[in-house]
C-alpha cells in the first residue's frame, strides 16, 4: 500500500488557503498510513540541503521528503520533478498526466 510522509502533509497543510482545504487534505490522507522520517533520513537530508539549498534551490521540507523516499528505496510521486532532480538515488514519476 502506497504510504505518504508525514512531511508531505504538512507541505499540503502550509499550500492551504483555508480551513476547508486544510480538512481536504487530511480527507485525502486519511486512508494512507503516515511515514516520519528515521535518524538516518534527517542525516541524509541534512547532507543533501546542505549540498544543493545554494546552489540548487533545494528546500528544506523537499530535502526531507527526498531523504524519506530515497530511505525506503520508493518512487516519489509528484508534479514537481525540477525540485528533486538534484539529489542522488532518488526517483521520481508523475503521478498522472494533467
Amino acid at each position: 500500500m502506497p504510504s505518504v510522509p508525514g512531511f508531505v502533509v504538512m507541505e499540503l497543510i502550509q499550500d492551504a488557503q483555508n480551513i476547508q482545504q486544510v480538512r481536504n487534505v487530511l480527507k485525502l490522507i486519511a486512508p494512507l498510513p503516515v511515514v516520519w522520517a528515521t535518524e538516518a533520513d534527517c542525516a541524509r537530508a541534512l547532507s543533501d540541503f546542505t549540498t544543493y539549498h545554494l546552489s540548487n534551490s533545494l528546500g528544506l521540507l523537499d530535502a526531507l521528503i527526498a531523504a524519506c523516499a530515497v530511505g525506503r528505496g520508493a518512487i516519489l510521486c509528484t508534479f514537481n520533478v525540477k525540485h528533486y532532480r538534484v539529489v542522488p538515488g532518488l526517483v521520481t514519476a508523475q503521478p498522472y498526466a494533467r
